[in-house]
């Protein structure tokens, strides 16, 4: 398995490395602008761009869900959720659980781990790739939705890609057959304190994906709507909870106030 695994990543590499190479040229400039977007200035802004996700959102926490289940564990574990409060939580049955989420051999009752071994992750992409439990809650939900959007061709990278958000990622780019390649373009600056340096312009799309820019943008958005989820599974408990006891706090402070006022009528 370890060799059939190793050669599948080796054969990804080297689609990316000769798709950067053989697309080059004119081909770079060649992009699909965005609805009423200049396409020299696709991504310029991508350092505010926020996941808006919203957790209680059962049907997109479910497509985020499957989406990781396909695109992400193959490397990342959710080492502190099990499959059965997924279910649970999800509202999804038992037997399709099974069925299309979890591995061939796992339980439901076991946590959800990747199967790819440690060492072998670590030997390919040079450190073992993350456990995402926490990450949207460490990072920031905007943190991982930008990360997902910012991957571009790099042939000087291993895996032939690199990212703005995260440069020099170990990460390949998973979802390049999802959004398309693209390539980053950048602009010489001078520094204040002398010397220039490169800073970031635009993107330039390479070669389209199988999904548009807003259907890619809302597979993010339902990947990262997961992972914010599973950050903290209670959390929309809690907020919905938090909403009762601030009610219950405010009438028991008038009844505090109407004892109060009871007690010292004399008084005053």
């Amino acid at each position: 398995m370890r060799t059939e695994m190793r050669t599948a990543m080796q054969a990804w590499c080297g689609v990316a490395l000769v798709a950067a190479v053989l697309i080059g040229g004119s081909a770079w400039a060649a992009e699909a602008p965005a609805e009423g977007e200049p396409a020299a200035k696709s991504g310029a802004d991508w350092q505010h761009w926020h996941s808006n996700n919203n957790v209680t959102d059962m049907a997109s926490v479910q497509r985020g869900a499957r989406n990781f289940t396909s695109y992400c564990l193959g490397c990342h574990s959710l080492k502190y959720e099990r499959w059965s409060r997924l279910g649970t939580d999800l509202a999804i049955p038992p037997d399709v659980l099974q069925k299309d989420l979890i591995p061939p051999g796992d339980k439901d009752t076991q946590y959800i781990l990747t199967t790819m071994p440690a060492e072998d992750s670590a030997a390919w992409f040079g450190k073992t790739p993350p456990d995402l439990s926490l990450m949207a809650r460490s990072r920031g939900r905007d943190y991982v939705y930008q990360f997902l959007k910012t991957f571009y061709i790099d042939p000087t990278r291993q895996t032939g890609a690199n990212n703005l958000r995260l440069p020099t990622t170990a990460m390949p780019h998973v979802l390049s057959e999802l959004e398309g390649l693209k390539r980053a373009v950048f602009r010489d600056e001078a520094r204040a304190e002398g010397g220039h340096e490169q800073v970031f312009d635009h993107f330039e799309t390479v070669a389209p994906g199988r999904l548009t820019g807003a259907q890619y943008d809302d597979f993010v958005r339902d990947t990262v709507n997961f992972l914010d989820y599973v950050s903290e599974p209670t959390q929309a408990a809690r907020r919905d909870l938090g909403v009762w006891v601030v009610l219950f706090l405010l009438v028991f402070t008038w009844l505090a106030w109407l004892v109060k006022q009871e007690y010292w009528k004399d008084v005053h």
